[in-house]
């Protein structure tokens, strides 16, 4: 099982940059993938990107281009840059862990803020 606790959201304007941040503990982080997902209200939550250990990365098409989900396997944090932000990018987004041999993400922050608007 893994802890995962996200920072970095805020309020920020059409066009600006922004970076998540998860701090990840508990058991051995490098046995999962770590991704990130986002809700908007009253819509279905969805995959935004994900990495694995060694960096293989996924990028829903929508934000591909735009952001960039990083790993620091020696600090177990994992991060996602949102740049070129759109409002439609609003939407609380959480950090997800996902066991190597698993098909479901199984461990999940909190929720950070992120609004874009001007």
């Amino acid at each position: 099982q893994v802890q995962l606790v996200e920072s970095g959201g805020g309020l920020v304007q059409p066009g600006e940059s922004l970076r998540l941040s998860c701090a990840a503990s508990g058991s051995d982080v490098l046995d999962y993938v770590l991704g990130w997902f986002r809700q908007a209200p009253e819509k279905e939550r969805e995959m935004v990107a994900t990495i694995t250990t060694y960096g293989a990365t996924y990028y829903e098409d929508s934000v591909a281009g735009r952001f960039t989900i990083s790993r620091d396997n020696d600090k177990n944090m994992v991060y996602l840059q949102m740049n070129k932000l759109k409002p439609e990018d609003t939407a609380i987004y959480y950090c997800a862990a996902r066991y190597i041999d698993s098909s479901r993400y199984s461990d999940w922050g909190q929720g950070a803020q992120v609004t874009v608007s001007s």
